[in-house]
């Protein structure tokens, strides 16, 4: 379902089979409608090869989504540099080396506790972020800018 959540950008989302899926058009994000401070968020996605994603965590805004104004968990397994790639927070947290999610079925376990982050791919860890406190709450948001997107059993739970 695509409840409790507002789409940012093109109307590209839809809901079928348990997911929501983004596979054309411009940049689109669904926005939590509920802001968080202190979470444990996991997310189950799919991504195409040269898909373009992430998860946006902690916003400043609702509308203004970007890795300058929220912590951007990617999935980018094409991206020029892969030093925030798939499973880095980008402009903060290196991932080395880069895990590959396109083509398959994932399972991402985001925690956001205090001024501290976790990161953790299929039941590796990618990326331990060093304390930020920059932004402390805000909704999350997951993002579609290239290839194909879906999000299934996006579960938050408070910390």
């Amino acid at each position: 379902t695509l409840a409790a959540r507002t789409t940012v950008g093109e109307p590209a989302w839809t809901a079928a089979d348990g997911a929501a899926t983004a596979d054309q058009g411009a940049t689109t994000f669904l926005v939590s409608d509920a802001s968080y401070r202190d979470f444990e968020l996991k997310v189950e996605f799919w991504v195409s090869e040269d898909a373009n994603s992430g998860v946006f965590i902690r916003c400043a805004s609702r509308t203004e989504i970007t890795p300058a104004t929220c912590y951007e968990v990617n999935l980018f397994d094409t991206r020029p540099d892969p030093t925030y790639g798939t499973g880095a927070i980008v402009n903060l947290a290196a991932v080395s080396p880069m895990p590959k999610a396109g083509g398959r079925w994932n399972t991402m376990v985001i925690t956001a506790k205090g001024d501290t982050f976790d990161v953790t791919l299929n039941g590796q860890k990618t990326v331990e972020a060093p304390r930020h406190p920059a932004r402390r709450e805000g909704p999350f948001a997951l993002q579609r800018a290239a290839g194909t997107v879906r999000f299934r059993k996006v579960e938050i739970r408070p910390l």
